[in-house]
C-alpha cells in the first residue's frame, strides 16, 4: 500500500527494531523474521542497499527457508485463511484477479491446485508486473518446470514484490 509521505532513509536508519519489524514485517509476505534479520544491518546507504541486504537474506536461506517462504504466500484468486494482507489484495487487485471471469477463475484455481500439488508451496509471481492473462499463461508454463527451478522463480519473484513494497514505503 501507498503511504501519503515516504519515508527517508535516515528516518529508516533512526528506526527501532520493533519499529522497523512493523514497517517492513510483510515486504516479504508475513515474514517478519525477514524483517527482523535485516535491521541489524543498519545503517543503510539507500532504499537499494536495504533491497540488497533483503536479498542476501532471501538467498542465503537453505532450501527448506525458501519454500518456507514460498509457502507464506497466498494462491492467487484463492481462498486464504484470515484473508489477504493489504498489500497482496492491491497487487493482485492491480493484475485484474478481483475481476476474473468465472471460466478464468476456474483455470487458475484448476492451475493453483496443480501447481501446489506438484510443488508444495503457491505459484508465485509479481502481480505488479502481470495482468491476469500473463499470470494464467505463467502458471501454465512453470508447472512444466523442475522443484529447483520454481523455488529460484518463486525467490526472484519474492524480491520483486519487496523492492516493489519497500518503494512504496522508502523514497528512492
Amino acid at each position: 500500500m501507498a503511504r501519503k509521505t515516504l519515508l527517508t532513509i535516515d528516518d529508516v536508519n533512526k528506526m527501532t527494531s520493533d519499529q522497523f519489524i512493523d514497517v517492513f514485517g510483510n515486504i516479504v509476505e508475513h515474514c517478519s523474521l525477514c524483517a527482523a534479520a535485516v535491521w541489524q544491518h543498519r545503517p543503510f546507504q539507500d532504499v537499494h542497499h536495504l533491497h540488497k541486504v533483503v536479498c542476501e537474506f532471501l538467498d542465503n536461506l537453505p532450501v527448506n527457508g525458501k519454500q518456507g517462504v514460498l509457502r507464506l504466500h497466498p494462491d492467487l484468486a484463492g481462498n486464504v485463511a484470515g484473508g489477504l494482507t493489504l498489500e497482496s489484495h492491491s497487487e493482485q487487485k492491480s493484475a485484474g484477479i478481483d475481476s476474473l471471469t468465472l471460466d478464468e477463475k476456474g483455470k487458475i484455481q484448476e492451475r493453483n491446485k496443480n501447481y501446489r500439488d506438484k510443488f508444495n508451496f503457491p505459484f508465485v509471481i509479481c502481480a505488479r508486473k502481470n495482468k491476469k492473462e500473463a499470470i494464467l499463461e505463467g502458471l501454465e508454463l512453470r508447472l512444466q518446470n523442475s522443484n529447483e527451478e520454481e523455488v529460484t522463480n518463486g525467490i526472484e519473484q519474492v524480491k520483486l514484490i519487496a523492492l516493489l513494497r519497500m518503494l512504496s514505503i522508502v523514497e528512492e
